[in-house]
């Protein structure tokens, strides 16, 4: 976990889905969690790897993200670890996102989880697919960086 001079607290980063998919916009949503949910986020037992966003009934979910029961609460009391949870946007947001996963066959992908001001909060974004020959120039792209970078040190 690490902390940002603006009060944010960075719990998990899903830097995989940078690789697999080509950004297009991003959202700040809320999610609706449970007191165990919050405990073990504030723990940082949290893990997006695998986890998607859908739109259904006007609403928008998080599926397949696994956030770890909590330590010291009793089992009765805890949740399932990949449950759905709903996600807290605007209704003009949601409106938008519906448009733009169905009718171009976007994906909606959770980037990162923070706290803000005591608030979990998920960066969520609208992307699309990379192809092979994408991930390998992307690859090149920041090998070359890197050499540029240390030539640059030795000077």
């Amino acid at each position: 976990m690490a902390e940002k001079e603006d009060g944010f607290k960075i719990v998990s980063d899903n830097r995989q889905a940078r690789y697999l998919y080509e950004i297009l916009e991003t959202y700040e949503a809320g999610i609706e969690l449970m007191g165990t949910e919050v405990k073990s986020i504030r723990a940082g037992k949290a893990s997006l790897n695998d986890g998607f966003g859908l739109i259904r009934d006007g609403e928008a979910l998080l599926l397949n993200v696994h956030i770890s029961p909590h330590d010291t609460t009793n089992s009765a009391y805890n949740h399932d670890p990949r449950r759905t949870r709903k996600l807290l946007l605007h209704r003009e947001q949601i409106r938008k996102l519906i448009g733009k996963v169905e009718q171009q066959g976007l994906t909606l992908v959770p980037l990162k989880m923070y706290l803000k001001r005591g608030w979990v909060k998920i960066d969520l974004a609208l992307v699309k697919g990379k192809k092979l020959h994408d991930k390998r120039e992307a690859i090149k792209e920041r090998d070359d960086k890197r050499q540029i970078e240390r030539a640059m040190k030795q000077f």
